[in-house]
């Protein structure tokens, strides 16, 4: 966005900057024309006063001199020409000469009109459009001579070019819309990533109010925000954490007095009920806990911690194969990320036989892969098995137990990791959980 802001800023102040130039060129030129075709009517005057008044013996002489520069006085070599209406240029000359003198403006166009001019400005026109025209003019004597008006001469060639003048101007607008632009962006971008940390970590510290009133108002009500979301997760938190807390105790009363029973089948299938009952309590309170973020965050081997999940797993008789190793440091709550890792492995064992855990490493990531045995998951399910108290058909029996939250409380820590939870159904049959998770540099 930095970028395309600053873009934007940039040619808005080039167009500006090239029309206020083209505007001040034009005036110029047409000021220079003006000024031109006044020195044209003095210079016109003087020539036609001075040839009136010498000898004819003279005369020719004089006019050898007058056919120079860009307003020629000499010999008309069509005396009786047919003349054409008053121009502008005409009209005022002939008030400045008088009635003594008779001017004829000349369908003769002098062809230096139509030559392009050499201009040293990129907004200039390369075509004069002051006066340039021929006329006859008749003396007191009766004589007639062809006065012609040209276009000025060419300016010289100049060594600077206008390019390189602007220079400096382009490299002046170039640096303050940059600077407009980061001035616009940083506080964005400030809020953008406060927006993220609070996604990874509802406790991070509040934006700190700089910057113009707006953004601070801004931040302010970001803050104010946080505090909300935290206060309204700590709540719930606690409510949840509560309610499963107290169930504990009139659940384990049920579990003694259950003993008493007499019918033995009874007696199992009301303690089996209860043992799903502690379950769902008891995960109810790891989902408590996996909204939780007051753990502190350190960083953590992920091989070691891999090895060491896998490791209890296999102690209490869970099939499960890790291979790989990523050689990589990760940010994170170890309670918590040991408890998404156990959660991903137990689901895979209890729905589909055995874990085939696969880590390796990714530019600035590790992909960690947990293959299973099991039939898979419909498409159209992969979504809604993240949701909470959400089970497939398929695994609602006494034998797969489970309560629907250990993949919502494995992707609730792993969101708050900045890491990333998908399922596929892999080509050679079962469910292929992969969790991506961030790499940790230190002094980051």
């Amino acid at each position: 966005m930095t970028g395309r802001v600053f873009l934007v800023l940039l040619l808005g102040i080039v167009a500006s900057a090239a029309l206020t130039q083209w505007l001040a060129v034009n005036e110029r030129t047409r000021a220079l024309e003006r000024y031109r075709d006044f020195h044209a009517l003095e210079r016109a005057e003087q020539l036609i006063t001075t040839a009136d008044v010498m000898p004819d013996s003279a005369r020719p002489t004089f006019l050898v001199a007058a056919a120079r520069g860009t307003v020629r006085l000499e010999m008309s070599d069509l005396p009786q020409a047919q003349t054409l209406p008053p121009t502008e240029f005409s009209t005022s000359l002939q008030q400045r000469l008088g009635e003594r003198y008779k001017l004829g403006p000349l369908s003769e166009h002098p062809s230096a009109c139509d030559q392009p001019r050499q201009t040293t400005s990129l907004f200039a026109s390369s075509q004069w459009k002051g006066t340039c025209e021929t006329m006859n003019v008749q003396l007191h004597d009766g004589q007639i001579l062809k006065l012609t008006v040209l276009p000025p001469r060419a300016p010289p060639a100049s060594t600077n070019s206008e390019l390189l003048s602007l220079l400096p101007f382009l490299l002046s607008i170039a640096f303050l819309a940059y600077l407009v632009a980061r001035m616009t962006i940083d506080p964005l971008k400030r809020l953008a990533q406060a927006a993220k940390d609070l996604g990874n970590d509802i406790n991070h510290p509040p934006v700190v109010l700089s910057g113009a009133s707006e953004i601070r108002q801004a931040s302010a009500a970001f803050n104010a925000m946080q505090a909300r979301i935290r206060q309204h997760i700590t709540q719930r938190t606690q409510m949840l954490a509560a309610i499963t807390h107290d169930l504990q105790t009139p659940l384990t009363r049920l579990r003694l007095r259950l003993e008493k029973v007499g019918d033995a089948e009874l007696q199992q299938r009301l303690i089996d009920d209860l043992s799903a009952m502690q379950q769902m309590v008891k995960e109810g309170l790891d989902l408590a806990r996996s909204m939780d973020s007051s753990e502190n965050m350190q960083a953590l081997d992920l091989d070691a911690l891999l090895d060491s999940v896998c490791s209890d797993a296999s102690d209490v008789g869970q099939q499960v194969e890790l291979r790989g190793r990523a050689a990589m440091a990760l940010m994170g709550r170890p309670l918590a990320i040991r408890r998404c890792l156990v959660n991903l492995i137990d689901n895979a064992v209890k729905y589909g036989h055995y874990a085939h855990v696969k880590v390796e490493r990714l530019a600035g990531s590790a992909r960690i892969s947990i293959r299973d045995g099991g039939p898979g998951i419909a498409p159209d399910q992969m979504a809604r098995v993240f949701e909470p108290f959400y089970r497939i058909e398929t695994s609602r029996s006494r034998e797969s137990g489970g309560t629907g939250l250990g993949l919502t409380i494995a992707r609730n820590i792993a969101e708050q990791h900045g890491a990333n939870v998908t399922l596929a159904n892999h080509k050679d049959g079962g469910l292929e959980v992969t969790l991506v998770v961030p790499e940790y540099y230190v002094g980051s």
